[in-house]
C-alpha cells in the first residue's frame, strides 16, 4: 500500500480546516511528455517550493512534481507552530555535537523563523504570523527543566523571548487543569500552514518555475543527467531535489532507510464564542511535554484546533475518539462540543529526531523535521537551492548531523519503531 493514496482522495486536500479556509490555491496540470529543466524537484511541500522559489528567483530552470497537489501532504495539514530551534534542546545537540555546531544549528534555527516570516510579507502570503508559542508542563520536574532551559538560552545564545510562568500565572493564559506551569516563547508563532504552502507555491509559479500536480514519480534514474519518470511524463536534468518527507515512496533506498513516516491527527471544534477564553486568554499555541506531543490553539474565527494521537501503520484510525480522548484530558469542560472538521496526516521522523539531508550523487534531499518542519524545511528549501547553485556551507552543516538508519532498514524498521513508540505512549498513559 502506498501512503499517497492509503487515506485520501488523489488530487484532494483533507476534509480540513485550513482546506475549508484556503486562500489562492491554484490546479497545476500533471506533466505529459518530456522536459528539460536545470533542477528537478520532487514534492510540493514547504521544502521543494522553497527550494524552487530561491532557484527561481536566482534564474535557474525548475520543474517541480508533485503525486497531489501543492499543499497536499503535511505542509498543509500540520499545527502551524514555528517553532524555535530543532526538536532537540541546545544541550543534547552541544553533547552530540559540539558546541560551535550547536551554535551554528541554533543560528539556523533563527534564521528559519525569520524566513518564513520574511517569505509571508514580501509574497504578501495570507497566513499571517501571531507570536507565542507555550510549552506546558504536566509535574514540577518538567517545569523546572523549562525554566533551566530557559535560563541557558538567555545566557549562553543570548535569547531572551522565553517567559517563564509558574501555577496560576500559566493558567491564566492556558486555563487547563492539566498543567502546574509553563514557558511562553515569544520570538516563535504560528501561522495557517496550509496557505502559507500555497503561496510558497503561487510565489515559485509567478517566479518562473513550472509545477505540475497530480505526477507520481515512479523512478529515478541518478545518473550524469538524472531522468525523473512520470506516469506521463519525464523530465531530464542536471540535479534533483527529493523534498517529499513522510510521503516518499521509496525513491531512494538510502533515504527510506533513515526517515520513518508516522501519523498524527488534528480536530476543530465547532466556533466556541465566549467560550474561547477558557481554553486560551492570549492569540498563541501551545504545546505540552508527552512524548506523543499534544498541541493547540485558536482559529480566526474561534474554534479550538487541537492535534493528538499517533498511529504507524498505513491506514488513519478513527480520528475524532483518537483525538477527543487527550483533548478531554486537557480541557474536560468541552466534553460535548461538536467537531466540524477532523484529519491526519503523515510526518516523518528520524533516530536522532534531527533533519536527514544528504547528497546521493546529483540527488540533494531533506526531510525527517520530527515536528519541527515549518521553519526548518522551509530553511532546508532555501539552504539546498543554495548547494544546488555551488553555495553549500548551510546545507553541508545539516548533512554533517544526518542520523543513522534504522535497524533493519525497511524489514524491521516500523515494527520495532511501533514497538518503542507504544511503550512510550503507555508510559505517557501510566503519567511516568
Amino acid at each position: 500500500m502506498n501512503l499517497l493514496y492509503a487515506n485520501d482522495r488523489a488530487g484532494q486536500f483533507p476534509p480540513s480546516y485550513y482546506a475549508a479556509t484556503a486562500i489562492g490555491a491554484r490546479d497545476f496540470a500533471p506533466l505529459r511528455g518530456e522536459m528539460r529543466a536545470d533542477v528537478c524537484v520532487v514534492g510540493a511541500g514547504y521544502t521543494g517550493l522553497s527550494a524552487a522559489l530561491h532557484l527561481a528567483q536566482a534564474g535557474v530552470s525548475v520543474v517541480v512534481l508533485d503525486a497531489h497537489r501543492v499543499g497536499f501532504g503535511a505542509s498543509g495539514r500540520n499545527g502551524g507552530q514555528v517553532g524555535s530551534g530543532q526538536r532537540q534542546d541546545q544541550g543534547w545537540i552541544e553533547d552530540r555535537y559540539g558546541a560551535e555546531r550547536a551554535r551554528r544549528l541554533w543560528d539556523m534555527s533563527q534564521e528559519a523563523k525569520a524566513l518564513v516570516k520574511s517569505l509571508i510579507t514580501q509574497h504578501n502570503i495570507p497566513a499571517p504570523f501571531a507570536h507565542g508559542v507555550a510549552h506546558a508542563a504536566r509535574a514540577r520536574a518538567s517545569f523546572d527543566h523549562s525554566a533551566a532551559y530557559a535560563d541557558k538560552l538567555a545566557r549562553d545564545y543570548g535569547y531572551d523571548q522565553i517567559e517563564v510562568l509558574k501555577g496560576d500565572d500559566f493558567a491564566a493564559i492556558v486555563p487547563s487543569p492539566a498543567y502546574v506551569g509553563g514557558v511562553i516563547d515569544r520570538g516563535a508563532g504560528h501561522i495557517h500552514p496550509l496557505n502559507f504552502c500555497i503561496g510558497l507555491g503561487n510565489a515559485a509559479a509567478d517566479a518562473g518555475a513550472q509545477i505540475f500536480g497530480g505526477s507520481p514519480v515512479h523512478h529515478l534514474t541518478a545518473g550524469a543527467q538524472p531522468v525523473v519518470q512520470t506516469d506521463k511524463g519525464r523530465v531530464i536534468c542536471n540535479r534533483v531535489i527529493l523534498a517529499t518527507n513522510g510521503y516518499g515512496t521509496g525513491l531512494m533506498r538510502q533515504t527510506a532507510a533513515r526517515v520513518m513516516p508516522i501519523n498524527n491527527f488534528i480536530v476543530a471544534t465547532q466556533p466556541l464564542g465566549a467560550e474561547a477564553a477558557r481554553v486560551l486568554t492570549q492569540n498563541i499555541a501551545v504545546a505540552d511535554d508527552r512524548f506523543v506531543v499534544n498541541y493547540w490553539r485558536l482559529s480566526e474565527d474561534g474554534r479550538l484546533l487541537f492535534g493528538g494521537g499517533e498511529s504507524y501503520g498505513y491506514r488513519f484510525p478513527s480520528i475524532i475518539p483518537t483525538v477527543m480522548k487527550p483533548l478531554l484530558q486537557v480541557y474536560p469542560h468541552l466534553r460535548g462540543v461538536r467537531i466540524d472538521y477532523a484529519w491526519g496526516g503523515t510526518l516523518a521522523i528520524t533516530r536522532t529526531r534531527m533533519p536527514y539531508a544528504a547528497r546521493l550523487g546529483p540527488v540533494l534531499t531533506a526531510s525527517g523535521y520530527s515536528g519541527h518542519g515549518v521553519a526548518l524545511a522551509t530553511m532546508a528549501g532555501k539552504l539546498m537551492a543554495e548547494a544546488a547553485q555551488g553555495k553549500s556551507g548551510g546545507f553541508d552543516l545539516l548533512t554533517q548531523i544526518a542520523p543513522t538508519a534504522f535497524v533493519g532498514l525497511s524489514g524491521l524498521r516500523w515494527p520495532l519503531l511501533v514497538g518503542a513508540m507504544t511503550w512510550y505512549s503507555l508510559r505517557d498513559r501510566l503519567g511516568w
